[in-house]
């Protein structure tokens, strides 16, 4: 009895064995039957019919670096343009400037003239005095600066000599008298200093 009962438990354990052999192989089928195609790496590294893989020395890559190259030169020559024309715009600005001085200067000349006249008219001397001091602070706002000229070296950059006169008691290439006063904008010359010059 004891031997029968151990018979048929071996025998159902076998059937259970059997059935989960079976579900397991029934899953395998499955899941290789769900799982898409995958190509081998023959056919990953074949190219494509017509289609040539770029690799170095290739025409492709050839091309890119020419495309690359072409792209710097354009760049680079947009930043000199760029440049060029801001420091020409500059340089127009600062001329501009300096042709507008230079057409006001006549009337510095006038007024220059004026104060030096004597007069008995002190309210008439006072008025043009103040009229001077208006012009010169405006000009000094828009950065022009007279020339400081009388007793300094005679240098044919800054100065124009119309005259010249012998003096013991002055030094060589002085200064000794300004005819028409010189303006400076910055740097730039508007306009030379018309001067005496002695020895």
């Amino acid at each position: 009895m004891n031997k029968e009962k151990k018979t048929g438990a071996e025998e159902i354990k076998e059937e259970e064995q059997d059935a989960a052999a079976e579900e397991t192989q029934e899953e395998i089928k499955e899941a290789e039957a769900e799982a898409p195609a995958q190509e081998s790496p023959a056919q990953e590294q074949a190219p494509a019919a017509g289609e040539e893989k770029p690799s170095d020395g290739t025409p492709q890559s050839a091309a890119l670096a020419a495309m690359n190259d072409k792209y710097l030169r354009l760049a680079a020559e947009y930043d000199n343009f760029r440049k060029r024309s801001q420091k020409e715009k500059d340089a127009l600005y600062g001329d501009i400037r300096a042709g507008t001085v230079s057409a006001f200067l006549p009337v510095y000349d006038n007024l220059a003239r004026a104060l030096a006249q004597a007069t008995q008219d002190e309210a008439y001397k006072k008025g043009v005095e103040m009229i001077m001091a208006q012009f010169k602070a405006t000009m000094t706002k828009l950065g022009v600066s007279e020339m400081d000229c009388l007793g300094q070296k005679f240098d044919p950059a800054f100065h124009n000599a119309v005259m010249h006169v012998e003096d013991a008691e002055k030094g060589e290439n002085e200064i000794v008298e300004v005819f028409q006063q010189g303006f400076m904008l910055g740097e730039k010359i508007i306009r030379f200093a018309m001067v005496k010059v002695a020895n």
